[in-house]
């Protein structure tokens, strides 16, 4: 079953892909190490295909489930 993640929550890489994908009008193929595994980023949107878009600070990315997990909740 796919995780839905709700927009605006934070999540967190747990593995790479062999590439990244951007999210821009006109997608390109990053490398798999613009991402480290851990970095958080926020989920912004879902695209067809079980994509989500999520933003790192390098940049948003398109990515399937299997490479998320939901991120614990910052304390203040």
């Amino acid at each position: 079953m796919t995780p839905n993640f709700p927009i605006g929550t934070r999540v967190r890489l747990v593995s790479r892909p062999p590439y990244f994908k951007t999210a821009d009008p006109m997608p390109m193929l990053r490398p798999p190490d613009l991402i480290k595994i851990g970095e958080e980023g926020i989920v912004m949107d879902r695209r067809p295909g079980d994509y989500w878009v999520i933003r790192f600070n390098r940049g948003a990315v398109l990515l399937e489930a299997q490479y998320l997990e939901l991120a614990p909740p910052v304390v203040p």
